[in-house]
């Protein structure tokens, strides 16, 4: 509408020419909403409320007397509040576009006055309370003037004598000493890894030499091994036909050798086993032949001894049973070589060596006595002189 004017937010509307005034003030204030201004009557003026910026460039000097130019910054605005609007409407209304400048200015006076109570050391170390104390002593001013100060900052301190760079020559050095120190470390770090890099790039070189030497050799290897498969093979397979061929030979061997087991060697052995027997009962028979004659002739003179005995006896006594009996004595040697020619024809087989033959003598020579004794029983004996007769003598 033509007579409603309304403000922007980061504006604040003064009307003047209205007799009602809400404030202490010869004008009404108006912010955030719109109000009718009537022509003629009353007029309205916008007064910035926007943030504005004030750059400070300021030689000073030091307690010690040393001149420095400090560089600062300083950001402000006319403060919400209705005193401060009243304040900076009175003074910046019409010249809104020097107020930077007016408060650099005054920005300027308080921070000559600070740096000129403190050394250059405590400046550069104390930046934030230099910008601080200058805020602190700027604030009474600047509320008459109805600007709030939001930030100062010190960006800047420049020394046109070299004082700054004198003191810091000493922690530059050090700082460059250190540097050149930690550069060489690192000259040494970085050759000793490229030593070791280059070292271990010579051992990996060698080792793939090696294995590629160990490859090549296992593939000539397998090369000639492969060459020598067909003569190994070839080779093989005669020494499993000889090897065949042997086991044939010594099998065919231990047949031959079991047929002259069972045809000859058993044949022969069996033969000469007979013949070994046949020995054997020819040597037990001449053995029983000679033996028995022996025993004999040893009997038969045994004999005849004890017939001249008993012959010399009944000579001596008149015993007519012994004379008789000396007779059949007489003829015992007879008799005994009939039965020992008898037994010589004979083909008897002995079991138990020379006591066989002796037993068989003696049985001989048993049947000569009891014939003897059934002789001498049979004959009776005269009685010499009414005696009886004597008994015969026993045979041991």
């Amino acid at each position: 509408m033509l007579f409603w004017h309304v403000p922007a937010p980061n504006e604040a509307m003064l009307i003047s020419g209205s007799k009602r005034q809400a404030q202490e003030t010869q004008f009404r204030i108006v912010t955030g909403h719109g109000s009718f201004v009537l022509p003629i009557k009353q007029k309205a003026r916008m007064l910035s409320l926007a943030l504005r910026e004030a750059e400070i460039v300021e030689e000073c000097v030091t307690q010690q007397g040393i001149r420095l130019n400090v560089r600062a910054v300083a950001v402000f605005k006319v403060g919400d509040d209705s005193t401060s609007i009243a304040n900076a409407a009175r003074r910046f209304l019409t010249e809104q576009d020097r107020m930077e400048e007016l408060s650099g200015r005054i920005f300027a006076g308080h921070l000559r006055s600070i740096v000129g109570g403190l050394t250059v050391e405590q400046i550069i170390r104390e930046r934030d309370r230099v910008a601080q104390e200058v805020k602190e002593a700027s604030h009474t001013e600047m509320e008459k003037l109805g600007i709030v100060v939001d930030a100062l900052q010190i960006q800047e301190i420049a020394d046109a004598t070299g004082y700054i760079n004198n003191l810091a020559a000493p922690h530059a050095a050090a700082v460059a000493s250190q540097a050149r120190i930690a550069q060489a470390k690192a000259d040494q770090e970085a050759a000793e890894r490229e030593q070791q890099a280059a070292a271990l790039k010579a051992e990996y070189e060698r080792d793939t030499a090696i294995k590629r030497a160990g490859f090549l050799a296992e593939t000539e290897q397998s090369n000639a091994r492969a060459a020598q498969a067909g003569p190994l093979a070839q080779a093989k397979a005669s020494q499993e036909v000889i090897e065949e061929q042997t086991s044939l030979a010594q099998r065919q061997a231990a047949l031959a050798a079991q047929r002259l087991e069972a045809e000859v060697r058993r044949p022969a052995d069996a033969e000469a086993y007979r013949q070994r027997t046949l020995a054997e009962a020819q040597r037990d028979q001449a053995k029983f032949e000679a033996d028995g004659r022996a025993y004999t002739e040893r009997t038969v003179a045994q004999a005849q001894a004890d017939a001249n005995s008993a012959r010399a006896a009944s000579l001596r006594d008149g015993n007519q049973e012994l004379i008789a009996a000396n007779r059949v004595v007489e003829n015992l040697p007879a008799l005994t070589e009939a039965a020992a020619q008898g037994i010589a024809g004979a083909r008897l087989t002995v079991l138990n060596g020379t006591e066989g033959v002796n037993e068989v003598a003696s049985g001989i020579v048993a049947q000569g006595l009891a014939i003897l004794e059934a002789l001498r029983n049979s004959t009776p004996a005269p009685s010499m002189n009414g005696a009886a007769p004597a008994p015969a003598p026993e045979k041991s």
